[in-house]
């Protein structure tokens, strides 16, 4: 048990910083600009996506080891991996809308940004091509989530700074976050080397 444990907190670390969501592999990164505006968005968002990752993900390696062994069962994966993000999107919805009415009228006008974005979609790809067992899945699932956090409260922090008087007109807002993450992304590939694979 210890030695499964182990193996998703390593996979996770990996996935928030040697291949960070947005750093290294620029998945979400407008819905993270979007995010990083206000900081209840970061949270939300950021929530909702580690939620699905994680889920997405266990439920994914089983499709995986079923369809990935047929022949041309890699040509259906990506319709399986839409299903499965969007039977957790409704299922999700229907449960806070029945228990959680409150939290439903605030959330659903933006759980579609962060749900159906390639952050997601992309950790499942990952998963199927690099992950090796359940807990692999598990760990890159949580650590894509938790990596998206980190980069969002990056740019939240840098929100601020960027819209500033010193910033030429042209560049502010949009442009000038993605100068930034691309950046960051630069100082993250320096600190980390080479990507590593999991």
């Amino acid at each position: 048990m210890s030695e499964v444990f182990a193996r998703i907190v390593s996979v996770a670390m990996i996935s928030v910083f040697m291949q960070n969501a947005i750093f290294d592999r620029a998945f979400g990164a407008n819905v993270a600009i979007y995010a990083s505006r206000k900081n209840e968005h970061v949270v939300g968002f950021t929530f909702g996506i580690t939620v699905m990752t994680t889920l997405a993900s266990i439920i994914s390696y089983f499709f995986d080891k079923l369809v990935m062994p047929l022949e041309n069962g890699y040509l259906f994966m990506p319709l399986i991996y839409v299903g499965i993000i969007g039977i957790l999107y409704v299922a999700g919805l229907l449960i806070m809308w029945k228990f959680f009415h409150k939290m439903f009228r605030k959330v659903k006008q933006y759980a579609h940004l962060a749900i159906f974005n390639c952050t997601v979609i992309g950790a499942l790809f990952l998963n199927s091509n690099y992950g090796s067992d359940l807990a692999s899945y598990i760990g890159y699932g949580f650590g894509t989530g938790i990596g998206f956090f980190l980069a969002c409260f990056m740019l939240n922090i840098a929100h601020e700074r960027l819209d500033s008087e010193k910033i030429p007109r042209i560049f502010r807002g949009y442009p000038i976050m993605l100068i930034y993450i691309g950046i960051v992304s630069l100082a993250f590939n320096v600190l980390v080397g080479y990507t590593a694979e999991f």
